[in-house]
Protein backbone atom coordinates (compact mmCIF):
# COMPACT_ATOMS: atom_id res chain seq x y z
CA UNK A 1 0.00 0.00 0.00
CA UNK A 2 1.31 3.79 0.24
CA UNK A 3 -0.90 6.97 1.81
CA UNK A 4 -2.74 9.31 -0.03
CA UNK A 5 -1.99 8.65 -3.79
CA UNK A 6 -1.43 5.59 -5.68
CA UNK A 7 -1.77 3.99 -9.54
CA UNK A 8 -5.16 4.81 -9.44
CA UNK A 9 -4.99 8.54 -8.24
CA UNK A 10 -6.43 10.69 -11.29
CA UNK A 11 -4.34 13.77 -10.90
CA UNK A 12 -5.45 17.52 -11.95
CA UNK A 13 -2.43 20.22 -12.46
CA UNK A 14 -3.69 23.95 -12.11
CA UNK A 15 -1.48 26.41 -13.96
CA UNK A 16 -0.52 24.07 -16.29
CA UNK A 17 0.00 26.18 -19.11
CA UNK A 18 3.10 28.18 -17.35
CA UNK A 19 6.58 26.76 -17.38
CA UNK A 20 6.60 25.32 -14.57
CA UNK A 21 3.39 23.62 -14.44
CA UNK A 22 3.88 22.20 -18.17
CA UNK A 23 7.57 21.15 -17.22
CA UNK A 24 6.33 19.09 -14.01
CA UNK A 25 3.16 17.24 -15.65
CA UNK A 26 5.18 15.97 -18.38
CA UNK A 27 7.46 14.52 -16.03
CA UNK A 28 4.66 13.45 -13.58
CA UNK A 29 3.13 11.60 -16.84
CA UNK A 30 5.85 10.28 -17.86
CA UNK A 31 6.30 8.47 -14.36
CA UNK A 32 3.31 7.13 -15.04
CA UNK A 33 1.15 9.80 -12.78
CA UNK A 34 -2.59 9.39 -14.26
CA UNK A 35 -2.77 13.27 -15.06
CA UNK A 36 -6.35 13.44 -16.36
CA UNK A 37 -6.52 17.30 -16.50
CA UNK A 38 -5.09 20.95 -16.15
CA UNK A 39 -6.78 24.31 -15.78
CA UNK A 40 -5.62 27.52 -16.96
CA UNK A 41 -8.01 30.71 -17.07
CA UNK A 42 -8.56 31.20 -20.54
CA UNK A 43 -6.56 28.79 -21.64
CA UNK A 44 -9.20 26.29 -21.79
CA UNK A 45 -9.38 23.79 -25.45
CA UNK A 46 -5.88 23.68 -25.24
CA UNK A 47 -3.73 20.58 -24.93
CA UNK A 48 -0.60 19.87 -22.74
CA UNK A 49 1.73 16.93 -23.21
CA UNK A 50 -1.81 15.33 -24.51
CA UNK A 51 -3.37 16.34 -21.42
CA UNK A 52 -6.86 18.52 -21.69
CA UNK A 53 -6.64 22.04 -20.56
CA UNK A 54 -10.31 23.66 -19.54
CA UNK A 55 -10.68 26.74 -18.37
CA UNK A 56 -12.53 25.77 -14.84
CA UNK A 57 -11.95 23.01 -12.59
CA UNK A 58 -15.79 23.07 -12.44
CA UNK A 59 -15.45 21.90 -16.56
CA UNK A 60 -12.48 19.56 -16.13
CA UNK A 61 -15.12 17.34 -14.04
CA UNK A 62 -17.80 17.21 -16.35
CA UNK A 63 -14.96 14.83 -18.20
CA UNK A 64 -14.45 12.44 -15.70
CA UNK A 65 -13.37 12.91 -11.61
CA UNK A 66 -10.56 14.10 -10.14
CA UNK A 67 -8.33 12.44 -6.73
CA UNK A 68 -5.91 14.86 -6.31
CA UNK A 69 -5.15 18.82 -7.66
CA UNK A 70 -1.75 20.38 -7.63
CA UNK A 71 -1.34 24.07 -8.09
CA UNK A 72 1.37 25.89 -9.91
CA UNK A 73 0.01 29.28 -9.97
CA UNK A 74 1.71 32.44 -8.84
CA UNK A 75 0.87 33.84 -4.74
CA UNK A 76 -1.14 36.60 -5.64
CA UNK A 77 -3.26 33.76 -7.78
CA UNK A 78 -2.87 30.32 -5.16
CA UNK A 79 -6.12 31.83 -2.69
CA UNK A 80 -8.56 31.83 -5.67
CA UNK A 81 -7.20 28.37 -7.45
CA UNK A 82 -7.12 26.58 -3.86
CA UNK A 83 -10.71 27.74 -3.44
CA UNK A 84 -11.87 26.60 -6.49
CA UNK A 85 -9.97 22.86 -6.17
CA UNK A 86 -11.93 22.87 -2.48
CA UNK A 87 -15.39 23.79 -3.28
CA UNK A 88 -15.42 21.55 -6.42
CA UNK A 89 -14.83 18.34 -3.83
CA UNK A 90 -11.08 17.75 -4.82
CA UNK A 91 -10.15 15.48 -1.85
CA UNK A 92 -6.57 16.04 -1.63
CA UNK A 93 -4.77 19.73 -3.03
CA UNK A 94 -1.05 20.15 -3.31
CA UNK A 95 0.11 23.21 -2.80
CA UNK A 96 3.28 23.63 -4.19
CA UNK A 97 3.23 27.67 -4.15
CA UNK A 98 5.44 29.63 -1.65
CA UNK A 99 5.08 32.96 -0.49
CA UNK A 100 1.35 33.13 -0.03
CA UNK A 101 -0.17 35.84 2.19
CA UNK A 102 -0.50 34.49 5.53
CA UNK A 103 -4.33 35.76 5.62
CA UNK A 104 -4.82 34.31 1.86
CA UNK A 105 -3.71 30.92 3.44
CA UNK A 106 -6.12 31.18 6.58
CA UNK A 107 -8.65 31.75 4.25
CA UNK A 108 -7.77 28.31 2.36
CA UNK A 109 -6.93 26.30 5.48
CA UNK A 110 -10.51 27.35 7.05
CA UNK A 111 -12.77 26.21 4.17
CA UNK A 112 -10.64 23.58 3.21
CA UNK A 113 -11.04 22.01 7.10
CA UNK A 114 -14.99 23.04 6.57
CA UNK A 115 -15.27 20.87 2.93
CA UNK A 116 -13.15 18.02 4.01
CA UNK A 117 -10.20 18.80 1.55
CA UNK A 118 -6.87 17.88 2.59
CA UNK A 119 -4.21 20.36 2.11
CA UNK A 120 -0.56 19.69 1.90
CA UNK A 121 1.16 22.18 1.60
CA UNK A 122 2.15 25.53 1.03
CA UNK A 123 5.33 25.64 -0.08
CA UNK A 124 5.74 22.04 -0.64
CA UNK A 125 7.46 19.66 -3.33
CA UNK A 126 4.52 17.79 -3.19
CA UNK A 127 4.19 13.86 -2.23
CA UNK A 128 5.49 10.30 -4.49
CA UNK A 129 4.78 6.94 -4.03
CA UNK A 130 7.53 5.02 -5.70
CA UNK A 131 6.35 3.01 -8.35
CA UNK A 132 3.07 4.74 -8.11
CA UNK A 133 2.12 7.76 -8.48
CA UNK A 134 3.91 11.40 -8.20
CA UNK A 135 2.24 14.82 -7.34
CA UNK A 136 5.38 16.77 -6.84
CA UNK A 137 8.47 17.85 -7.76
CA UNK A 138 10.41 15.01 -6.21
CA UNK A 139 13.25 13.67 -8.90
CA UNK A 140 12.59 10.47 -10.32
CA UNK A 141 16.26 8.81 -10.06
CA UNK A 142 16.38 8.96 -6.05
CA UNK A 143 13.25 6.89 -5.62
CA UNK A 144 12.74 2.96 -5.14
CA UNK A 145 9.45 1.33 -4.15
CA UNK A 146 9.66 0.00 -0.86
CA UNK A 147 8.61 0.49 2.97
CA UNK A 148 10.30 3.00 4.88
CA UNK A 149 8.17 6.30 5.15
CA UNK A 150 9.24 10.07 4.63
CA UNK A 151 7.73 12.82 5.94
CA UNK A 152 9.90 16.39 5.60
CA UNK A 153 9.77 19.93 6.00
CA UNK A 154 13.01 20.01 3.47
CA UNK A 155 12.35 18.79 0.07
CA UNK A 156 16.43 18.72 -0.72
CA UNK A 157 16.54 16.47 2.47
CA UNK A 158 14.24 14.50 1.70
CA UNK A 159 15.45 14.14 -1.86
CA UNK A 160 18.90 13.36 0.02
CA UNK A 161 17.61 11.08 2.37
CA UNK A 162 16.07 8.80 -0.45
CA UNK A 163 18.64 9.07 -2.94
CA UNK A 164 20.67 7.48 0.63
CA UNK A 165 18.30 4.86 1.22
CA UNK A 166 17.08 3.64 -2.55
CA UNK A 167 21.30 3.45 -3.22
CA UNK A 168 21.11 1.26 -0.39
CA UNK A 169 18.74 -1.00 -1.44
CA UNK A 170 16.09 0.50 1.09
CA UNK A 171 12.70 1.74 -1.04
CA UNK A 172 10.20 3.91 0.10
CA UNK A 173 6.23 3.14 0.16
CA UNK A 174 5.30 7.24 0.30
CA UNK A 175 7.43 10.36 0.48
CA UNK A 176 5.57 13.67 2.04
CA UNK A 177 7.15 17.02 1.71
CA UNK A 178 4.73 18.78 4.13
CA UNK A 179 6.76 22.20 2.94
CA UNK A 180 8.30 25.01 5.27
CA UNK A 181 5.86 26.64 7.00
CA UNK A 182 5.18 29.05 8.99
CA UNK A 183 1.36 27.81 8.75
CA UNK A 184 0.35 24.37 7.00
CA UNK A 185 -1.91 22.00 6.16
CA UNK A 186 -1.21 18.59 7.13
CA UNK A 187 1.40 18.25 9.73
CA UNK A 188 3.72 15.50 10.84
CA UNK A 189 1.79 14.35 13.12
CA UNK A 190 -1.28 13.88 10.63
CA UNK A 191 1.42 12.15 8.32
CA UNK A 192 2.29 10.01 11.22
CA UNK A 193 -0.65 8.58 11.77
CA UNK A 194 -1.26 7.65 8.50
CA UNK A 195 2.12 5.85 8.36
CA UNK A 196 0.83 4.04 10.85
CA UNK A 197 -2.03 2.60 9.87
CA UNK A 198 -0.44 1.68 6.77
CA UNK A 199 0.11 -2.25 6.51
CA UNK A 200 3.11 -2.01 3.98
CA UNK A 201 5.38 0.77 6.12
CA UNK A 202 7.48 -0.50 8.19
CA UNK A 203 9.57 2.25 9.64
CA UNK A 204 9.25 5.80 9.26
CA UNK A 205 11.72 8.76 8.80
CA UNK A 206 10.95 12.12 10.22
CA UNK A 207 12.79 15.11 8.71
CA UNK A 208 12.59 17.98 10.87
CA UNK A 209 13.88 21.64 11.00
CA UNK A 210 14.39 24.32 13.54
CA UNK A 211 11.26 26.70 14.01
CA UNK A 212 8.08 26.21 16.13
CA UNK A 213 7.19 22.93 17.67
CA UNK A 214 5.55 20.55 15.70
CA UNK A 215 7.98 18.05 15.94
CA UNK A 216 7.49 18.29 19.86
CA UNK A 217 3.58 17.50 19.17
CA UNK A 218 5.11 14.17 16.86
CA UNK A 219 7.50 12.88 19.71
CA UNK A 220 4.17 13.22 21.85
CA UNK A 221 2.27 11.24 18.81
CA UNK A 222 4.89 9.12 18.68
CA UNK A 223 5.39 8.06 22.57
CA UNK A 224 1.43 7.55 22.46
CA UNK A 225 0.29 5.85 19.29
CA UNK A 226 3.38 4.82 17.02
CA UNK A 227 3.93 1.32 17.34
CA UNK A 228 6.96 1.18 13.98
CA UNK A 229 10.19 2.34 14.60
CA UNK A 230 11.14 5.99 13.85
CA UNK A 231 14.07 7.57 12.77
CA UNK A 232 14.45 11.30 13.52
CA UNK A 233 16.98 13.97 11.72
CA UNK A 234 16.37 17.56 12.78
CA UNK A 235 18.39 20.23 10.27
CA UNK A 236 19.75 23.60 11.61
CA UNK A 237 21.77 22.88 14.69
CA UNK A 238 24.01 26.07 14.22
CA UNK A 239 20.93 28.23 13.45
CA UNK A 240 21.23 31.27 15.75
CA UNK A 241 18.11 32.84 17.38
CA UNK A 242 16.05 35.32 15.22
CA UNK A 243 17.38 34.11 11.85
CA UNK A 244 15.64 32.68 9.48
CA UNK A 245 16.85 29.86 8.19
CA UNK A 246 15.59 29.31 4.27
CA UNK A 247 12.07 28.39 4.97
CA UNK A 248 9.55 30.70 6.41
CA UNK A 249 9.30 28.52 9.45
CA UNK A 250 12.40 27.78 10.22
CA UNK A 251 13.10 30.84 13.02
CA UNK A 252 13.94 29.91 16.39
CA UNK A 253 11.88 32.13 18.49
CA UNK A 254 11.91 30.22 22.03
CA UNK A 255 14.27 27.84 23.79
CA UNK A 256 12.16 24.68 22.28
CA UNK A 257 12.56 25.74 18.86
CA UNK A 258 16.15 24.38 18.57
CA UNK A 259 17.15 21.43 17.01
CA UNK A 260 18.83 20.28 20.15
CA UNK A 261 15.61 20.46 22.29
CA UNK A 262 13.57 19.08 19.75
CA UNK A 263 16.00 16.16 18.64
CA UNK A 264 15.71 15.71 22.93
CA UNK A 265 12.17 15.11 22.63
CA UNK A 266 11.78 12.64 19.98
CA UNK A 267 14.94 10.39 21.44
CA UNK A 268 13.06 10.72 24.42
CA UNK A 269 9.37 9.46 22.77
CA UNK A 270 11.64 6.45 21.44
CA UNK A 271 12.68 7.86 17.98
CA UNK A 272 16.35 6.86 16.78
CA UNK A 273 18.01 10.16 16.50
CA UNK A 274 20.69 11.23 14.24
CA UNK A 275 22.53 14.34 13.29
CA UNK A 276 23.75 13.04 9.87
CA UNK A 277 21.72 11.36 6.70
CA UNK A 278 24.24 8.85 6.34
CA UNK A 279 23.27 6.88 9.54
CA UNK A 280 19.53 6.52 8.54
CA UNK A 281 20.28 3.89 6.07
CA UNK A 282 22.40 1.62 8.15
CA UNK A 283 19.98 1.74 10.74
CA UNK A 284 16.97 0.84 9.03
CA UNK A 285 19.08 -2.22 7.59
CA UNK A 286 19.63 -3.16 11.14
CA UNK A 287 15.82 -3.30 11.94
CA UNK A 288 15.27 -6.26 9.13
CA UNK A 289 12.50 -7.10 7.45
CA UNK A 290 12.16 -3.79 4.87
CA UNK A 291 11.36 -5.27 1.85
CA UNK A 292 12.38 -3.19 -1.62
CA UNK A 293 11.64 -3.74 -4.96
Amino acid sequence: MSILVDETTRVLIQGITGKVGAFQAEVMKAYGTRVVAGVTPGKGGAVVHGIPVYDLVEQALLDGPVDAAMTFVPARFAKDAAIEAIENSIPLLVLSTGEIPDHDLMTILRLASIRGTRIVGPDTPGLVSPGKCKVGVHPNRVLRQGSVGIVSKSGALSYEVCKRLSESGIGQSTVVGIGGGPLWGTTQRDVLALFEADPETSAIVLLGEVGGTMEQDAAAYIRECVTKPVIALIVGRAAPPGARMGHAGAIIEGEGETAERKLASLEAAGCFVTRNPADIAPFIKKLGGLDSR
